[in-house]
This record gives C-alpha cells, sequence and structure tokens, in this order.
C-alpha cells in the first residue's frame, strides 16, 4: 500500500513554482523521502532519471563540470533517457555520499533552470556539519522531512473524514464523549504504530501488529549498521552504548553520565551529535524565556532527548503493542508519561514550515522548595506560550504556574486526554498573598497538530 503524504502538496507547488531552485531532502532514513519524490513524478507525468549515488559514486565524475547543459546530456547519454529536460526531474539520491555534488547544483539554478533537481540524503545533515566544500548558499531550497503526522496518520488508516474534522475543529464545535474516546483510540495506535511510512502503510493493510513490529526492529537494526558512518571508528561504542540508552530516557533532563559513564563527557556529547545529525534523535536545550528568540538563551548543559518516533521509541523499549492497545486501565503504561510527552513534542515538530529546521525548547526552575519544569516553550507570534503534557486527564500544574508568575505570562497550554476547554486558571504560590489567574487553553492530545490554528482563535 501506497502512503499519499500531505507533503506532496508542497512538492508540486515547488515543481510549477516560477523561482524554483535545486531542492535537498532532510531527513533520517526511512521517513520516506524517495518514495515522495517518486510519487511526485508520477503525479506530475514527468520522467525520472533516478541516481543513486551510494550506490554508483562513479556519476560524481559527471559533475566536475561547471556546465549544467554538459552535465545533463552526459547523464542521459549514461542512463539512455530520452526525455527533454522540460519533462524530466532529475532525482540525485543519497547524495551525503558524494557531497561535492552540491556545490555544482548552484549552476544548474543561474544556467539550467528548466531541469528541476531534488537531492536526497539520509546523512546529509552530518555531511553539513563541517562540509569540505562550497555550500551554494541562496541557490538550493531545503526541505526537512518526518515521519507521519498524527493527521497523516488517520488519513493512512482511511479515517480522511476525521482528520478533516479535526483540521476544520473550532471551539465552538461539540465533540461527543463517545466520539472523544474513538479518537483517543487512534491516538493510543499511533502511540504503538508511530508514523514511519513503511510501518503504517503495512499495519493499514494488514492490521498486523507483529507485522509492524518486525519492520520497526529492522529500521532500527539499520540505524544500527549505519553506526560506522556516524564518526571515527573508535567513538563507535560510545555511540551504540548511548543508543541503546536513550530509549529509557525520554523527557528527562540529562547528564552525560547518564548516558554512559565509562566513557568522556565529550565523546558522549560528540555522540549526541552524530545521532541527532543523523536525525535518529532531537536535542531540546533549555531556554530562560526572558525574550525572543528562544535560541538565544539556551543552556547547552541542560537538555533533554526526544526520538525520532513513537512506533520506533516503542520498539527500542521492547514493548509489545497488542498488549498495550489491549489494556483498558486507563493508559496504565508504565511509561505513558514519556510516550505523552514524545507524542507531543513529535508532532509539534510538524508546526513548523518545511523549510525551516524544527526545533524545541524547555524551561526549568531549580530553586529549593520550588523547582519547576516546563515541558515545551512554544513561540507563537511573538509570545512565549509554556506548554505542559499530561499523560492521563488529571495533574496539578505547579510548573506552569511558576512560569507564568516569573515570566508574567497570561496563557498556557496544557495537552492531557480531556476534552478541550478555555478558562480562567487560579492559582497561589508561596509567599503570595493574593491568588492569581490566566488562561488555560487545555486540549486533548489528539488537537496537538491544530495547536497553532487554535492559538489564533484564543489570543
Amino acid at each position: 500500500m501506497e502512503i499519499i503524504r500531505f507533503e506532496l502538496i508542497d512538492l508540486k507547488n515547488w515543481l510549477v513554482s516560477i523561482d524554483r531552485k535545486p531542492l535537498i531532502l532532510r531527513g533520517a532514513r526511512q521517513v520516506g523521502k524517495s518514495t515522495l519524490v517518486r510519487q511526485l513524478v508520477k503525479l506530475s507525468g514527468r520522467q525520472c532519471l533516478e541516481v543513486n549515488l551510494e550506490r554508483m559514486p562513479e556519476i560524481a565524475e559527471y559533475f566536475n563540470s561547471q556546465q549544467p547543459k554538459q552535465i545533463w546530456n552526459l547523464l542521459k547519454l549514461h542512463f539512455k533517457h530520452q526525455e527533454k529536460e522540460e519533462n524530466s526531474l532529475l532525482f540525485l539520491d543519497e547524495i551525503q555520499a558524494t557531497p561535492q555534488i552540491i556545490a555544482c547544483l548552484r549552476y544548474f539554478y543561474e544556467d539550467f533552470p528548466e531541469l528541476p533537481i531534488i537531492c536526497a540524503g539520509s546523512l546529509l545533515d552530518l555531511v553539513l556539519m563541517a562540509p569540505e566544500f562550497s555550500v551554494p548558499v541562496g541557490r538550493i531550497e531545503y526541505y526537512y522531512l518526518q515521519p507521519l503526522s498524527f493527521e497523516n496518520f488517520l488519513h493512512a488508516l482511511g479515517e480522511q473524514q476525521l482528520q478533516e474534522w479535526l483540521s476544520n475543529y473550532t471551539f465552538s464545535s461539540i465533540i461527543p464523549q463517545t466520539l472523544h474516546i474513538k479518537i483517543l483510540e487512534y491516538v493510543k495506535l499511533y502511540w504503538l504504530i508511530g508514523g514511519m511510512p513503511a510501518v503504517v502503510a503495512a499495519f493499514s493493510l494488514e492490521q498486523d501488529f507483529n507485522l509492524a513490529n518486525k519492520i520497526k526492529h529492522g529500521i532500527l537494526q539499520t540505524y544500527q549498521d549505519d553506526l560506522h558512518k556516524y564518526g571515527r571508528l573508535k567513538k563507535l561504542p560510545t555511540i551504540r552504548r548511548v543508543l541503546q540508552v536513550i530509549p529509557g530516557m525520554i523527557g528527562q533532563q540529562i547528564k552525560y553520565t547518564a548516558l554512559d559513564p565509562d566513557s568522556k563527557a565529550n565523546d558522549v556529547r560528540l555522540s549526541l551529535e552524530y545521532l541527532s545529525g543523523a536525525r535518529i534523535i532531537n536535542i531540546i536545550y533549555h531556554a530562560s524565556a526572558n525574550g525572543l528568540p528562544l535560541r538565544a538563551q539556551i543552556n547547552m548543559k541542560k537538555f533533554k532527548l526526544l526520538f525520532l518516533d513513537c512506533g520506533l521509541l516503542n520498539a527500542a523499549l521492547g514493548l509489545n503493542n497488542l498488549d498495550l492497545l489491549q489494556s483498558k486501565s486507563n493508559w496504565a503504561w508504565h511509561n505513558k508519561g514519556a510516550l505523552a510527552e514524545q507524542f507531543i513534542g513529535q508532532n509539534l515538530y510538524y508546526q513548523f514550515p518545511n523549510y525551516q529546521a524544527p526545533e524545541l525548547f524547555f524551561w526549568i526552575r531549580e530553586q529549593y522548595q520550588a523547582q519547576a519544569e516546563i515541558d515545551y516553550l512554544w513561540q507563537w507570534q511573538y509570545y512565549i506560550i509554556p506548554i505542559e503534557v499530561k499523560a492521563g486527564s488529571s495533574g496539578t500544574l505547579k510548573s506552569l504556574h511558576y512560569f507564568i508568575e516569573e515570566k508574567h505570562g497570561n496563557l498556557g497550554v496544557r495537552f492531557n486526554a480531556e476534552l478541550p476547554n478555555i478558562h480562567q486558571e487560579s492559582y497561589k504560590l508561596p509567599n503570595i498573598v493574593d491568588k492569581k489567574q490566566f488562561r488555560l487553553l487545555s486540549l486533548p492530545f489528539y488537537l496537538v497538530g491544530q495547536l497553532n490554528r487554535l492559538l489564533g482563535q484564543v489570543v
């Protein structure tokens, strides 16, 4: 089964844009980059000349020239491609194997814009960390691709009407309890299956949890097999140990010694950079939240981690999907708090434009008898909005109260398993005489993809 992704609309718009530049897809292995390009080719009616540069690195020799038309003619000759450029699309897959080609893309943009070019690379970020070539800034575009969002997951499982309903939900809409429970069950299913396209496609077709697990473990094994590409060989043991430990530490503030007590802190730090560069993990730094931009106020010594995908996280933890799904005790899973935070963080990333590298931040207050931690900080327009994630339908908001008081805020967001509402939340902290209030936007997990739109209705 082939999944139609919402991102296909973006690529279609790129293909017909007036100022089209060579496009580089960035994302982890198995998030569907190559499949998305092939779907675009099919949709557009063009003929694709596809080159896998990991399998055919010798093709890089054709790009030694600075004459794009000459390069194109050589490629056509080599691959017996007969279509003209206006009816073609050049797809350079696994471009990180021959990254010097990226420098050549400027000439295609400047001298041969008739030929649309898409490049993809699973480990490209590692190459771009310290490029040994000139990156043609302003002459290429980046597009960041991730696993399927929750809405795309619903669409892939045949719940197009439900997905469209969520996309048009307003606070004036009434959500019957029966419908609320139904959508929460899909959230639970997403926590288990995740958003990796191959896993979702197989599960949608077969409804087989064992098959889904088999594919997830295969993807994880692929990441393990790629470890030798993440850095020098002497760093491999540290990278391997760090990757094994991370799934059990999602949502926690982390120290290097907790990830690998037997390695030097700098080696652990480099391991995290390599894994982040491969897009297997995301590093979330503490930000003081005293103003914008948030990145300008981060403390890189205080950080948390997210895994690439909910489903892969469960597989890495050795959890059995079917047993968890059949659990009726109010989602009483041992790691449900971590899964809730992973789910919200993973889907918050989809709120960013695809041309922008997504990043999240958190906030922590480490004062004696007044500790507080905000799961995520969210920038909406010129507001900094604190986000709390509660695994069930209840939970205190003490950290939110401290943040609102210290930063003089007036709006907070909570994600949990309750029906949506917005109300005035009262709080009283030690050493404060009077009660104070702020607006609390409480949303069920399944509306995370609508956060920006819903904020526009209440701010």
